[in-house]
């Protein structure tokens, strides 16, 4: 029998085809985000503007980004926006999971619903809850007057503070789903029979949740709270749409931030420094779910 070439024998390798089958991916990848990433990362050491191929600058941009004002209100509404928002939607989304988990009428239709936020368009929900928090026919405003606690309708998107609020408000409304639908699923790997064993042995229902239920679910935890994360950390239809970083740049994120300035402004240089920034923030909530998803040893049959 003829020797079978170099090429025939990596495809029936073990690992060839599927090299093979990843490749196309791998090219995706390397074309629509490798390159796009890179080409950021060097546009931030330049001063190139729209129109106008920039020279190296070095750290210029960092440096000027560091005496900036308008960058650290940026950084703190982020850091504030995501904080605030993830851990209410996992609060929200854990409890919602635990109620569909139950045996309920209907469930089948209430999971089909509760996806209803996550599948809107964002520009969409974003211009609805444009019209909820106006500021003369805001329907909220509107039910708290009938009811006579205020007298006036709320200023939500001219007040810095309420404008923060409201806007981490319609971001907990879109994520709530993809929290509360995740959890489920990790709700559902989990044996039931480990609940009535606690329970036979006389486990409260506080005592079930915390010793069984939560361990148990903690990789699926950290993998859906890394992506609400990232969701959140960069999200910039929902901001731009509401408020475009108003008022007086107290919902401006560093996603809407850099926008402004590279595209608006012109200065893609400076833009493209403020993405990077980024990226450490980033590199942390992957790095959280990298060691949130280390098994503990008695997950896999060993001791403590």
């Amino acid at each position: 029998m003829p020797r079978p070439n170099i090429l025939r024998r990596f495809v029936e390798s073990r690992n060839g085809l599927g090299l093979l089958f990843m490749l196309p991916a791998a090219v995706f990848l390397l074309c629509f985000l490798t390159y796009p990433l890179g080409l950021g990362v060097w546009l931030g050491f330049t001063d190139t503007t729209i129109g106008r191929n920039g020279e190296w600058i070095g750290f210029e941009n960092y440096a000027w980004l560091f005496d900036d004002p308008v960058f650290w209100l940026s950084v703190y509404n982020t850091l504030l926006y995501t904080v605030v928002a993830s851990i209410l939607k996992f609060a929200l989304g854990l409890w919602l999971a635990l109620i569909l988990n139950e045996h309920l009428p209907f469930k089948t239709f209430f999971r089909a619903i509760i996806l209803l936020p996550w599948v809107v368009p964002t520009v969409l929900s974003a211009l609805a809850f444009w019209w909820i928090y106006d500021s003369q026919f805001s329907i909220i405003s509107w039910v708290l007057m009938q009811w006579g606690w205020i007298d006036a309708p709320i200023n939500f998107l001219g007040d810095p503070n309420n404008a923060r609020a409201a806007v981490i408000a319609a971001n907990v409304w879109r994520g709530i789903p993809f929290v509360a639908i995740s959890l489920l699923a990790g709700l559902q790997t989990i044996p039931q029979s480990l609940n009535e064993a606690a329970a036979l042995d006389g486990a409260t229902s506080w005592q079930r949740f915390t010793k069984i239920t939560l361990p148990l679910l903690t990789p699926i935890i950290a993998v859906v709270m890394t992506f609400s994360v990232l969701f959140t950390f960069t999200d910039f239809q929902l901001i731009y749409v509401l408020t475009r970083g108003g008022p007086v740049n107290a919902t401006h994120l560093m996603a809407t931030l850099s926008f402004q300035r590279a595209i608006p402004g012109g200065q893609l240089g400076e833009g493209a420094a403020i993405a990077v920034a980024m990226i450490p923030f980033l590199l942390a909530a992957i790095l959280f779910s990298f060691f949130g998803l280390q098994r503990r040893k008695w997950q896999q049959g060993g001791g403590d």
